[in-house]
């Protein structure tokens, strides 16, 4: 035996040598992960505001043109970005932009938290049959506003919660909040000797933080964040496992915030002008693919079959065999053999694609992140939500299948939340695909004719 592994080729005996040690980590913490106690998601809903909170061109358009703060280059810039966004005709935006006063305030960023909060937070309890008094553990994540007294605090004191509640208010996470806000719910309720229900509400709030200025990098933002909140109960009471939609398989979260370019690629600031809002510089999108790549080097044996993890290591000794340095850097495993489904960060069209080309994706694989950033533009925090919602709409989802939910956020950190189906799931009552599911995938428009080019 050890004469015929000295007789393999070095490339090839160390994949083989990888390969092994990468089986034998994974076995040991599956192990080690059946110790702890499940956690499952019961179930969540998804913030649908009011048809007379939709916005389009036209409206973004009106609202620039009568708030008088943009100049003809900059409102040209806005409606460029606007057209290359990936964004529907039905979005939805903040109280302010409708109510006539082209001012921001803090009476409207409450506004904009409450109606996304309280009506998600009453729906989801009333369909999962649980009270506020069964709640043990409050997460709510908001990044660009942080009230006092906490938005933690506003729930706790509408649903009127027991007064012996672990509260969390996290802020400054960005698009992760989702999962990240998930991890930190499945820990927290570990960590307690008693099973119970941890409630995780997620949301972003734009009134402050709309962009009345001249720079480029943070007039972005106005184009593509738009409203939107969810809210996800879990819980690792045994018997509501046979009411739970999702079981936790594990969590991952991964920080880059070491590095200037990953630390800078999204920043909350103002201009020379003092003007506030959050700039997103060209390097976000390079930073999400280097962020991602270290991400799944991470998650990849932790999930992946052992069969891929031997053809990735495979094709890599054989690029590097071959002298091909590059081409094995740029290996990466297959992980639709790990996953059924995918929710995938749908933050932007750039991020959507440099994800798709970087993993190999197709296009039936990060549809449901192209479909909620069109119907639904950048919700940040609650994006992930919105995409399950979509597969569920689809009736896309089976008993035992595998779904992947990875974000990005800034400073620049990588999360991901890995679940597996208990039972088959459509849509509920207060799916907010309901109504315009049908309609998607959007196809893509038809090329310009010889005439339009012409002219």
């Amino acid at each position: 035996m050890t004469a015929s592994l000295r007789s393999l080729p070095l490339p090839l005996l160390v994949a083989l040598v990888v390969s092994t040690l990468a089986f034998l980590v994974t076995v040991l913490r599956r192990v080690l992960l059946r110790r702890q106690r499940p956690v499952y998601l019961l179930n969540y809903s998804c913030h649908l505001p009011d048809v007379d909170r939709q916005v389009n061109l036209e409206v973004c358009e009106y609202f620039g043109l009568k708030c008088r703060r943009y100049s003809d280059d900059i409102a040209d810039f806005m409606r460029l970005i606007y057209s290359k966004s990936g964004l529907g005709q039905e979005t939805f935006a903040p109280p302010f932009i409708f109510s006539g006063r082209f001012e921001k305030t803090l009476a409207f960023a409450v506004q904009e938290a409450e109606e996304g909060l309280f009506a998600v937070v009453g729906q989801l309890l009333a369909k999962a049959d649980v009270t506020p008094a069964d709640i043990s553990v409050l997460v709510v994540a908001c990044s660009m506003f942080s009230p006092m007294p906490s938005l933690a605090s506003m729930i706790a004191h509408r649903f009127k919660m027991r007064p012996d509640v672990r509260s969390y208010s996290v802020a400054g996470m960005g698009c992760s909040a989702g999962t990240v806000g998930i991890d930190t719910a499945a820990r927290s309720l570990r960590a307690r000797r008693r099973p119970g229900y941890a409630l995780v509400v997620v949301t972003e709030n734009t009134s402050l933080n709309w962009y009345f200025g001249e720079n480029k990098h943070m007039l972005v933002t106005n184009c593509i964040f738009r409203v939107g909140t969810a809210a996800a109960l879990v819980t690792d009471v045994p018997s509501r496992r046979a009411d739970a939609k999702y079981e936790l398989v594990r969590t991952l979260r991964t920080h880059h915030g070491a590095d200037d370019a990953a630390f800078n690629a999204a920043v909350q600031m103002e201009d020379e002008q003092g003007n506030q809002g959050v700039a997103l510089t060209k390097d976000l999108v390079r930073v999400a693919g280097a962020a991602l790549r270290r991400h799944i080097t991470a998650l990849g044996p932790r999930v992946l079959p052992a069969t891929e993890m031997l053809r990735y290591a495979w094709r890599v000794a054989r690029a590097c065999a071959a002298g091909n340095r590059k081409a094995a850097a740029a290996e990466v495993p297959d992980f639709q053999r790990a996953f059924e489904h995918m929710c995938i960060h749908s933050g932007g069209k750039a991020v959507i694609d440099a994800v798709a080309r970087l993993m190999g994706f197709g296009p039936f694989v990060v549809e449901p992140a192209r479909a909620t950033l069109h119907r639904f533009g950048n919700t940040s925090s609650s994006l992930v939500f919105y995409e399950l919602a979509y597969f569920e709409a689809k009736r896309r989802v089976r008993a035992g299948d595998r779904l992947w939910m990875l974000a990005f956020g800034t400073g620049f950190k990588a999360c991901s939340n890995v679940w597996r189906a208990l039972r088959n799931c459509g849509p509920d009552a207060d799916n907010p695909w309901n109504g315009c599911v049908h309609r998607y995938p959007v196809p893509p428009p038809p090329p310009p004719s010889k005439m339009h080019k012409h002219a």
